[in-house]
């Protein structure tokens, strides 16, 4: 039997040809991979830019994520950017570092995951471009772009007092699965372990291939939105963001967060939308009201002063107080 087929016996040329049929396609290309850059369309006459890592060690693991997982969630945690400024999201550029023993059957994965999370998330966006590289750590360097068709972008600077505030999406699943994936899927060394990894796969699913509900992103512009973002570090922290940012507070609702008041302000990943409303506003899709925008600064719950809890990528997870 042949040795499979790797990056380093294969080379980029033939490797980038073994992908380029699996990448989503996007309905904004006017000149996709092959050439020294992409071309595609704005026609609104701006765009809006954003970019994320993902490296293996602080980000992931390879031995609790498949390719494929690795694949949607660089997509997702792309897309929802977009979607917090209020766009549709047009295009991604990928780049990525690998090690040169890595299969082609790995590289096929990861474009597979690229092209489902696109096609479920955000139909009309795909891969237009990007670059491979060699290195002894996985990495992802994801560019998304989007479109605003005519419509102010959403920002975090736009919340006023009285506002409601409004969440679309999951709050702490994605922590919850993580917390089961460094319990139950370690083996007696607390290392990572594939096999325990795969035997809790359900349970971690929300932590592996986020699903952010990216079409609310264009509804809450749409709806009046007055100030957005992705929920990526954590509802606390994120909303510390959008309390500096418009100069007023947050004050959330406890019994709106449903069992685990604790895991929904801290828990981080889970890449929904939170975004205020003015009062009175009825809220699009999938949003549901959580608190509201208060004079004064920082982030409560029920009235009383909270900490910022959730994700820093020099510090770690936080822990909430109150």
């Amino acid at each position: 039997m042949s040795a499979p087929d790797t990056l380093a016996s294969v080379g980029e040329s033939a490797a980038l040809q073994r992908i380029f049929p699996r990448l989503p396609h996007a309905n904004a290309t006017l000149l996709g991979p092959g050439d020294d850059a992409a071309v595609i369309a704005a026609p609104d006459g701006r765009f809006v830019v954003t970019t994320d890592m993902m490296i293996h060690g602080p980000d992931f693991r390879l031995a609790w994520s498949s390719p494929f997982d690795l694949g949607w969630k660089a997509a997702a945690s792309n897309l929802s950017d977009v979607a917090a400024m209020g766009a549709v999201p047009s295009a991604l550029v990928v780049a990525l570092a690998l090690p040169d023993d890595t299969r082609i059957a790995v590289l096929e994965e990861i474009a597979d995951g690229l092209r489902e999370a696109c096609e479920a998330l955000a139909p009309g966006c795909g891969v237009v471009g990007g670059d491979m590289s060699v290195s002894p750590t996985m990495t992802f360097a994801v560019t998304a772009f989007g479109d605003l068709e005519g419509r102010a972008p959403v920002t975090r600077s736009g919340a006023r007092v009285g506002d409601t505030v409004a969440v679309s999406g999951a709050l702490g699943a994605a922590a919850r699965g993580l917390a089961v994936l460094f319990t139950e899927a370690v083996n007696a060394d607390g290392a990572p372990d594939a096999a325990l990894a795969a035997a809790v796969g359900d349970r971690t699913l929300a932590q592996r291939r986020p699903s952010p509900p990216i079409a609310d992103g264009k509804l809450a512009s749409l709806a009046g939105a007055t100030a957005m973002l992705d929920l990526s570090d954590g509802l606390a922290k994120d909303a510390a963001r959008i309390a500096s940012a418009s100069d007023v507070a947050i004050d959330f609702d406890s019994a709106a967060l449903g069992p685990d008041v604790a895991l929904a302000l801290g828990g981080g990943e889970d890449h929904s939308l939170l975004a205020s409303f003015p009062a009175g506003a009825t809220l699009p899709g999938g949003f549901r009201a959580v608190g509201a925008v208060r004079a004064g600064s920082g982030v409560l719950l029920d009235g009383a002063p909270l900490t910022a809890a959730g994700w820093d990528p020099y510090r770690g997870w936080d822990g909430l107080a109150g």
